[in-house]
């Protein structure tokens, strides 16, 4: 089998990987309850939305600079990362929900690889010297497992599509198949997206969502909340 970087890719970007990643809206449930989120169009745009504008300059950002900084076997670079990553996420459940995300998920594979780097981040986690983002752990050892890096993204961010579409199937509601249709519109914003997070100017990384951010903050303050974030 050529690809056999593909297992290792299923397994990393399994959005049923018990990570807690399905307890959290990243901020979905606020623009549901506000009526901003109400169909599928909406959904769809709030997906694509988010995909573009937020996760490209964001965590799919420190996805790709993790995986260089990892294959230079630089840690130094992953901490400064992760610290900047730190810094601009906002709203305190995203933050959060990040790191807890990101030490799962090293929790996970550390137990069945044995990378020296990896250790090292995980230990300075442990330390407190750093968060342990899921970027960063992810990106970190999608590097080391030798997924190359267009796969590793277009993952990433497919896991996150997924994410978005399940939640809004449970919150607004849509049907089964209107989030599967909305799946399928994302492929090749997926595959644009790609393109230009390996390409993208450090300058750009981290641009503010405001309003992303603001309802991620209202999220906390819900009256009734069925995620964490």
């Amino acid at each position: 089998m050529a690809a056999n970087f593909l297992g290792s890719l299923l397994h990393l970007s399994d959005p049923t990987l018990p990570i807690g990643g399905y307890s959290h809206s990243n901020g979905l449930e606020t623009y549901v309850q506000l009526g901003l989120v109400n169909n599928v169009s909406s959904a769809e745009m709030f997906v694509q939305h988010m995909l573009t504008n937020n996760l490209q300059y964001n965590d799919a950002a420190f996805v790709c600079l993790a995986y260089r900084a990892a294959a230079a076997g630089d840690l130094a670079a992953l901490l400064a990362l992760d610290e900047e990553a730190s810094a601009l996420k906002m709203p305190r459940e995203i933050r959060q929900a990040s790191q807890k995300l990101g030490v799962r998920l090293m929790k996970i594979f550390s137990r069945q690889q044995s990378y020296v780097l990896a250790q090292q981040y995980e230990a300075a986690t442990v330390a407190k010297k750093a968060e342990g983002h899921y970027s960063i752990a992810y990106g970190l050892y999608a590097c080391l497992m030798g997924v190359p890096l267009p796969e590793a993204l277009y993952a990433f961010y497919y896991n996150a599509a997924v994410g978005m579409v399940t939640n809004a199937v449970k919150l607004v509601p849509l049907g089964q198949l209107d989030g599967q249709d909305v799946l399928f519109r994302m492929q090749p914003v997926i595959q644009s997206l790609v393109n230009t997070t390996m390409t993208l100017d450090r300058e750009l990384v981290g641009v503010c969502n405001i309003g992303f951010d603001i309802r991620c903050m209202q999220h906390e303050q819900l009256y009734s909340r069925l995620y964490m974030s």
